[in-house]
Protein backbone atom coordinates (compact mmCIF):
# COMPACT_ATOMS: atom_id res chain seq x y z
CA UNK A 1 0.00 0.00 0.00
CA UNK A 2 2.99 2.00 0.67
CA UNK A 3 4.30 1.88 -2.90
CA UNK A 4 0.83 2.30 -4.74
CA UNK A 5 0.96 5.99 -2.60
CA UNK A 6 3.92 7.19 -4.13
CA UNK A 7 2.82 6.17 -7.39
CA UNK A 8 -0.63 7.45 -7.79
CA UNK A 9 0.76 10.73 -6.63
CA UNK A 10 2.83 10.43 -9.54
CA UNK A 11 0.08 9.95 -12.12
CA UNK A 12 -2.25 12.82 -10.27
CA UNK A 13 0.88 15.06 -10.60
CA UNK A 14 1.08 14.01 -14.12
CA UNK A 15 -2.61 14.99 -14.89
CA UNK A 16 -2.70 18.11 -13.71
CA UNK A 17 0.11 19.35 -15.46
CA UNK A 18 -1.01 18.00 -18.60
CA UNK A 19 -4.17 19.62 -18.11
CA UNK A 20 -2.65 22.93 -16.99
CA UNK A 21 -1.06 23.27 -20.08
CA UNK A 22 -3.92 22.34 -22.22
CA UNK A 23 -5.94 24.92 -20.21
CA UNK A 24 -2.85 27.33 -21.26
CA UNK A 25 -3.12 26.49 -24.92
CA UNK A 26 -6.75 26.77 -25.05
CA UNK A 27 -6.43 30.42 -23.52
CA UNK A 28 -3.73 31.75 -25.99
CA UNK A 29 -5.27 30.10 -28.47
CA UNK A 30 -9.28 31.87 -27.75
CA UNK A 31 -6.88 35.54 -27.44
CA UNK A 32 -5.53 35.00 -30.80
CA UNK A 33 -8.96 34.08 -32.32
CA UNK A 34 -12.41 36.48 -32.13
CA UNK A 35 -15.44 35.47 -33.26
CA UNK A 36 -16.77 36.76 -36.49
CA UNK A 37 -20.84 36.62 -37.16
CA UNK A 38 -21.64 36.31 -41.24
CA UNK A 39 -25.20 36.98 -41.97
CA UNK A 40 -27.12 34.96 -44.43
CA UNK A 41 -30.37 36.14 -45.82
CA UNK A 42 -31.90 37.87 -49.16
CA UNK A 43 -30.68 40.84 -50.57
CA UNK A 44 -32.97 43.22 -52.66
CA UNK A 45 -33.38 45.85 -54.06
CA UNK A 46 -33.43 48.42 -57.49
CA UNK A 47 -31.04 49.45 -60.57
CA UNK A 48 -30.69 53.46 -59.55
CA UNK A 49 -29.29 53.92 -63.50
CA UNK A 50 -32.26 53.24 -65.41
CA UNK A 51 -34.54 56.11 -63.66
CA UNK A 52 -31.35 57.89 -63.58
CA UNK A 53 -31.56 57.21 -68.02
CA UNK A 54 -35.32 57.70 -67.77
CA UNK A 55 -34.53 61.33 -66.33
CA UNK A 56 -31.99 62.12 -68.64
CA UNK A 57 -32.02 60.42 -71.87
CA UNK A 58 -34.92 61.00 -74.13
CA UNK A 59 -36.77 58.60 -75.91
CA UNK A 60 -35.70 55.95 -72.83
CA UNK A 61 -37.89 54.68 -69.45
CA UNK A 62 -37.38 51.44 -67.72
CA UNK A 63 -36.64 50.43 -64.34
CA UNK A 64 -35.11 47.08 -63.28
CA UNK A 65 -35.36 44.82 -59.34
CA UNK A 66 -32.12 42.95 -58.36
CA UNK A 67 -32.38 40.12 -55.73
CA UNK A 68 -29.63 37.73 -54.49
CA UNK A 69 -29.67 35.00 -51.93
CA UNK A 70 -26.45 34.00 -49.98
CA UNK A 71 -25.96 30.40 -50.28
CA UNK A 72 -22.90 29.54 -49.40
CA UNK A 73 -19.77 31.37 -47.43
CA UNK A 74 -18.90 32.59 -51.18
CA UNK A 75 -21.56 32.08 -53.40
CA UNK A 76 -25.32 33.82 -54.32
CA UNK A 77 -28.05 33.05 -56.21
CA UNK A 78 -29.31 36.02 -58.28
CA UNK A 79 -32.20 36.94 -60.24
CA UNK A 80 -33.11 40.25 -62.21
CA UNK A 81 -36.22 41.42 -63.45
CA UNK A 82 -37.10 44.58 -65.53
CA UNK A 83 -38.99 46.40 -67.75
CA UNK A 84 -37.73 48.92 -70.93
CA UNK A 85 -39.27 51.12 -73.35
CA UNK A 86 -36.62 52.80 -76.34
CA UNK A 87 -36.88 54.57 -79.50
CA UNK A 88 -34.39 54.07 -81.83
CA UNK A 89 -33.83 56.93 -84.21
CA UNK A 90 -31.38 56.70 -87.13
CA UNK A 91 -31.44 58.85 -90.34
CA UNK A 92 -32.49 55.74 -92.60
CA UNK A 93 -35.02 54.39 -89.97
CA UNK A 94 -36.97 54.67 -86.75
CA UNK A 95 -38.48 52.74 -84.05
CA UNK A 96 -39.73 52.20 -81.14
CA UNK A 97 -39.10 48.93 -78.46
CA UNK A 98 -40.82 47.87 -75.28
CA UNK A 99 -40.52 44.36 -73.54
CA UNK A 100 -40.03 42.94 -70.11
CA UNK A 101 -36.88 40.34 -69.33
CA UNK A 102 -35.46 38.26 -66.54
CA UNK A 103 -31.58 37.09 -65.83
CA UNK A 104 -30.99 34.37 -63.40
CA UNK A 105 -27.93 33.06 -62.73
CA UNK A 106 -25.23 33.12 -59.32
CA UNK A 107 -22.57 34.96 -58.04
CA UNK A 108 -19.13 33.95 -56.73
CA UNK A 109 -17.21 36.52 -53.98
CA UNK A 110 -13.30 36.71 -54.54
CA UNK A 111 -13.00 39.57 -51.83
CA UNK A 112 -11.83 38.00 -48.49
CA UNK A 113 -13.13 40.74 -45.71
CA UNK A 114 -11.45 42.16 -43.16
CA UNK A 115 -12.94 41.65 -39.60
CA UNK A 116 -16.50 43.55 -39.02
CA UNK A 117 -16.72 44.27 -42.72
CA UNK A 118 -19.30 42.82 -45.58
CA UNK A 119 -17.96 44.46 -48.84
CA UNK A 120 -18.15 41.69 -51.90
CA UNK A 121 -16.37 41.69 -55.31
CA UNK A 122 -18.03 39.00 -57.37
CA UNK A 123 -18.14 37.30 -61.01
CA UNK A 124 -21.25 36.44 -61.73
CA UNK A 125 -22.81 34.37 -64.65
CA UNK A 126 -26.41 34.57 -66.03
CA UNK A 127 -29.01 33.53 -68.30
CA UNK A 128 -31.32 36.65 -69.96
CA UNK A 129 -34.58 36.12 -71.35
CA UNK A 130 -36.61 39.05 -72.84
CA UNK A 131 -39.89 39.33 -74.26
CA UNK A 132 -40.57 42.45 -76.47
CA UNK A 133 -42.56 44.36 -79.24
CA UNK A 134 -41.14 46.41 -81.88
CA UNK A 135 -42.56 49.04 -83.71
CA UNK A 136 -41.24 50.21 -87.09
CA UNK A 137 -41.84 53.76 -87.21
CA UNK A 138 -40.44 54.73 -91.29
CA UNK A 139 -37.73 53.69 -93.01
CA UNK A 140 -35.86 55.19 -96.30
CA UNK A 141 -35.97 53.47 -99.05
CA UNK A 142 -32.36 53.57 -100.84
CA UNK A 143 -31.62 53.86 -104.56
CA UNK A 144 -28.98 54.90 -106.46
CA UNK A 145 -30.74 55.79 -109.29
CA UNK A 146 -31.67 59.44 -110.70
CA UNK A 147 -34.96 58.42 -112.21
CA UNK A 148 -36.13 57.03 -108.86
CA UNK A 149 -35.18 59.13 -105.99
CA UNK A 150 -34.76 57.84 -102.17
CA UNK A 151 -37.78 57.54 -100.46
CA UNK A 152 -39.53 57.35 -97.31
CA UNK A 153 -42.03 55.68 -95.85
CA UNK A 154 -43.93 56.41 -93.06
CA UNK A 155 -46.50 53.85 -92.34
CA UNK A 156 -45.59 52.22 -88.83
CA UNK A 157 -45.56 48.45 -88.15
CA UNK A 158 -45.71 46.26 -85.29
CA UNK A 159 -44.11 43.08 -84.58
CA UNK A 160 -45.19 41.01 -81.57
CA UNK A 161 -43.78 38.34 -79.81
CA UNK A 162 -40.20 38.80 -80.19
CA UNK A 163 -37.95 36.98 -77.68
CA UNK A 164 -34.28 37.06 -77.12
CA UNK A 165 -32.06 34.54 -75.04
CA UNK A 166 -28.39 35.66 -74.17
CA UNK A 167 -25.75 34.53 -71.55
CA UNK A 168 -24.26 37.11 -69.44
CA UNK A 169 -20.65 37.77 -67.54
CA UNK A 170 -21.31 40.30 -64.76
CA UNK A 171 -18.57 41.67 -62.45
CA UNK A 172 -19.92 43.84 -59.25
CA UNK A 173 -18.21 46.05 -56.41
CA UNK A 174 -20.61 45.81 -53.58
CA UNK A 175 -19.95 47.62 -50.25
CA UNK A 176 -21.79 48.10 -47.13
CA UNK A 177 -22.47 51.70 -46.32
CA UNK A 178 -24.73 51.30 -43.13
CA UNK A 179 -26.04 47.85 -41.10
CA UNK A 180 -27.50 45.81 -44.26
CA UNK A 181 -27.45 48.40 -46.66
CA UNK A 182 -25.24 48.50 -49.76
CA UNK A 183 -24.83 50.51 -52.50
CA UNK A 184 -23.01 48.44 -55.75
CA UNK A 185 -21.75 49.11 -59.35
CA UNK A 186 -21.62 46.22 -62.04
CA UNK A 187 -20.23 45.60 -65.78
CA UNK A 188 -21.97 43.37 -68.28
CA UNK A 189 -20.25 41.45 -71.06
CA UNK A 190 -23.20 39.82 -72.98
CA UNK A 191 -23.28 37.36 -76.06
CA UNK A 192 -26.73 36.12 -77.66
CA UNK A 193 -27.93 32.85 -77.94
CA UNK A 194 -31.28 33.39 -80.25
CA UNK A 195 -33.64 35.80 -81.13
CA UNK A 196 -36.89 36.07 -82.97
CA UNK A 197 -36.58 39.42 -85.85
CA UNK A 198 -39.41 41.03 -87.69
CA UNK A 199 -40.07 40.10 -90.96
CA UNK A 200 -37.24 42.40 -93.77
CA UNK A 201 -36.21 44.67 -89.99
CA UNK A 202 -33.83 43.70 -87.28
CA UNK A 203 -34.12 44.04 -83.83
CA UNK A 204 -32.19 47.05 -82.93
CA UNK A 205 -32.65 47.32 -79.46
CA UNK A 206 -33.50 44.05 -76.76
CA UNK A 207 -34.60 44.69 -73.55
CA UNK A 208 -32.09 43.46 -71.08
CA UNK A 209 -29.92 42.69 -73.53
CA UNK A 210 -29.50 46.79 -74.69
CA UNK A 211 -28.00 47.98 -78.37
CA UNK A 212 -27.22 44.71 -80.60
CA UNK A 213 -24.44 46.47 -82.37
CA UNK A 214 -25.71 45.62 -86.03
CA UNK A 215 -24.74 41.97 -86.55
CA UNK A 216 -22.90 41.40 -83.80
CA UNK A 217 -23.95 38.75 -81.19
CA UNK A 218 -22.33 40.76 -78.07
CA UNK A 219 -23.42 43.49 -76.30
CA UNK A 220 -22.47 45.43 -72.97
CA UNK A 221 -24.03 47.01 -70.26
CA UNK A 222 -23.83 48.39 -66.66
CA UNK A 223 -26.05 49.02 -63.23
CA UNK A 224 -25.85 50.91 -60.42
CA UNK A 225 -27.40 50.18 -57.73
CA UNK A 226 -28.63 49.96 -54.02
CA UNK A 227 -30.01 47.02 -52.21
CA UNK A 228 -31.00 46.09 -48.52
CA UNK A 229 -29.96 42.67 -47.12
CA UNK A 230 -32.92 40.91 -44.44
CA UNK A 231 -30.57 38.55 -42.54
CA UNK A 232 -32.45 35.23 -42.06
CA UNK A 233 -29.88 33.57 -39.90
CA UNK A 234 -26.54 33.82 -39.18
CA UNK A 235 -23.48 31.99 -38.87
CA UNK A 236 -20.64 32.21 -36.02
CA UNK A 237 -17.04 30.97 -36.86
CA UNK A 238 -13.37 32.10 -34.99
CA UNK A 239 -11.22 33.81 -37.29
CA UNK A 240 -7.56 34.25 -36.04
CA UNK A 241 -5.26 37.38 -35.83
CA UNK A 242 -2.26 38.91 -34.97
CA UNK A 243 0.85 37.11 -35.85
CA UNK A 244 2.21 33.55 -35.58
Amino acid sequence: MMKIAPTLLCYISLFCGIQTMMAQEKTETNNDSVPKIEKFGLRVGVDLSKPLRTLIEDGYSGFEIIGDFRVTKRFYAAVELGNEKKDWIEPYVSSKTSGSYAKIGFDYNAYENWLGMNNAITVGLRYGFSSFKQELLSYRIYTDNPAFPTETIYEPIEYSGLTAHWAELIISIKTEIVNNLYLSINAQLKNRISETQPDNFANLYVPGFNRTYDYSKFGVGYGYSISYLIPIYKKKSLVKVGGD
